[in-house]
């Protein structure tokens, strides 16, 4: 049976973390959960611990410390090649991305996509509990990204991703550079220069309940340099 490793980021995740693991594996036999904890200072590491040694379709990377989003996929996707995973997937902790449309994302790699992004901004996308203001945002930077890119995503910074395994395998994952949420579209945007075929599968995003968000401001200023790099990037053939 093709297998598909859940990579789920955390720092002060312990009120989800439980709930948010016991979901995945609800979802079939096929799905299997690493978390990547940067040392949370709440025990989240701690408590995936104890929960790792009681299934084994639980996995835990313990890192020193607060090191990025972006380096703690890169290092769930190291590991998922390693260990011979079919399929890798992104996603939060929070439930802002609902585990029952895991399958609908494994379903359409299956079905032809090499890389399948659970989108916002496609027919049937939404999002719940965004203020107006977050959600202009929002799609002004998507639309700000296929503007200069020219990338055919609707949600280039979505983080609910499914990759198949030779995506990942075709990539220098030490040619990307960005850690922090500008990491969503770097990851897209160098599949989709290497020719993958991307395709987009509508989601609800729901803005978390539990813990507190990660989002700062200086996510939109790299957002805005980081994409214009990218641009000169492919233009030179850096992901190639």
């Amino acid at each position: 049976m093709e297998s598909a490793l859940v990579i789920i980021p955390t720092y002060n995740e312990i009120e989800n973390i439980s709930s948010i693991i016991e979901a995945v594996l609800s979802q079939g036999t096929e799905f299997e959960v690493l978390v990547v904890d940067d040392n949370s200072p709440d025990g989240t590491g701690e408590l995936v611990k104890v929960l790792s040694k009681e299934n084994p379709k639980i996995r835990l990377l313990q890192r020193s410390g607060k090191l990025g989003l972006g380096t703690a996929y890169i290092a769930g996707f190291r590991y998922g090649v390693l260990h011979g995973f079919d399929y890798l997937i992104e996603m939060d902790a929070d439930f802002s991305h609902n585990p029952n449309d895991l399958k609908r994302l494994l379903a359409a790699c299956r079905s032809g996509a090499d890389v399948a992004v659970g989108s916002r901004y496609v027919k049937g996308g939404n999002i719940k509990n965004w203020s107006k203001d977050r959600l202009v945002l929002s799609y002004s930077a998507s639309l700000y990204v296929r503007s200069i890119t020219w990338m055919p995503i609707h949600d280039p910074t979505a983080g609910f991703i499914c990759y198949k395994r030779k995506v990942i395998e075709s990539m220098d994952l030490d040619k990307i550079k960005f850690i922090g949420y500008t990491f969503q579209i770097e990851m897209k945007y160098y599949a989709w220069s290497k020719g993958f075929k991307l395709t987009e599968v509508p989601i609800t995003f729901v803005d978390r309940e539990k813990g507190s968000s990660k989002m700062h401001a200086n996510i939109i200023s790299e957002a805005i340099s980081g994409v214009l790099k990218m641009k000169w990037r492919k233009l030179t053939g850096y992901y190639s």
